[in-house]
């Protein structure tokens, strides 16, 4: 009896079907197929630091030297960082405007200073903060210093740029952090962007070592469609400098949507091209979810 064409069709793709899993669950007997570790050392681009994978945000909802992280008041923060180090994350990514300099240090007391990485932002536009006056870098870097009780700070990021003009607007500034990099008071620099032309603006300036760029596949929160903002990053990354992933779960908008997060995790770690995703996480439950579904991600599949 003749096959029909649809028949026929099927049962061909079943067949591939059927070789590629058998091709995968050998490849997985054999250990060829690798997945992602959340807590894994991962080089920032070409600066010289190393940190987990995952890095934890303090910034939810930040504003104002407060953001949700302070707001759960000073036990339950510190006990959120002492966990998430305990679990294996070592970048915590702070910032003036969100208030969170003081609790790091103290809740891993007695562990190392280079065991662990800290990243922080200096907030130079109007607002954000409660004092009117913006004091220029050589003035913030020692008092950033004195609250986060250490010697140096690992990354420093001019936070929240936006204009394609920012390397003329901020190069004081920059170059002012330039000088605390030679002095090793800071180990690398760069920005946090918030919108595309700033993004693209820090693929040609040679100043960036590290970027902290907004990406999920839904755009949400983000400074334009992922189609747009990918191929940045990927230029970013091309170009040497470190890339930070923000916004992964589109800043909380699909936390209680389990697909949308396995997606966006999956997109994500995809592209190649970030280094370090940056989730703030509100509980160790949230920490160990994030972990748990990065470690699902395939790396390597045959």
């Amino acid at each position: 009896m003749q096959m029909k064409r649809r028949e026929f069709i099927g049962q061909s793709l079943a067949g591939v079907g059927g070789v590629l899993l058998g091709t995968k669950l050998v490849a997985a007997a054999e250990g060829r197929i690798q997945r992602f570790d959340p807590y894994e050392t991962v080089r920032l681009g070409q600066t010289k630091l190393k940190t987990s994978r995952v890095c934890l945000g303090t910034g939810m909802r930040g504003g104002n030297r407060q953001s949700n992280h302070t707001r759960m008041g000073k036990e339950k923060f510190e006990a959120l960082i002492k966990g998430s180090y305990e679990r294996g994350v070592r970048a915590f990514d702070l910032a003036d405007m969100y208030g969170t300099h003081p609790y790091v240090v103290a809740a891993l007391q007695g562990i190392p200073r280079d065991r662990y990485q800290i990243i922080t932002k200096i907030w130079w536009r109007p607002g954000g903060i409660p004092e009117p006056e913006r004091p220029d870098a050589d003035v913030i870097i020692p008092r950033f210093l004195k609250e986060l009780q250490t010697d140096y700070i690992d990354l420093v990021l001019l936070h929240c740029v936006e204009s394609p003009k920012w390397p003329a607007d901020l190069r004081k500034q920059m170059d002012l952090l330039a000088r605390f990099k030679e002095k090793g008071v800071i180990r690398a620099h760069g920005v946090s962007c918030h919108s595309l032309p700033a993004l693209e603006a820090a693929v040609q300036e040679p100043w960036v070592d590290s970027v902290h760029a907004r990406i999920n596949p839904y755009g949400a929160r983000m400074d334009g469609p992922a189609e747009k903002v990918a191929p940045v990053l990927q230029q970013l990354c091309k170009a040497g400098k470190g890339v930070v992933g923000m916004k992964i779960i589109g800043e909380g908008t699909f936390r209680s949507d389990e697909e949308k997060k396995n997606h966006s995790i999956r997109y994500v770690l995809g592209l190649g091209c970030v280094d370090i995703l940056n989730v703030g996480c509100e509980t160790l439950a949230e920490v160990d979810d994030l972990a748990t579904r990065i470690k699902q991600v395939e790396k390597n599949a045959v």
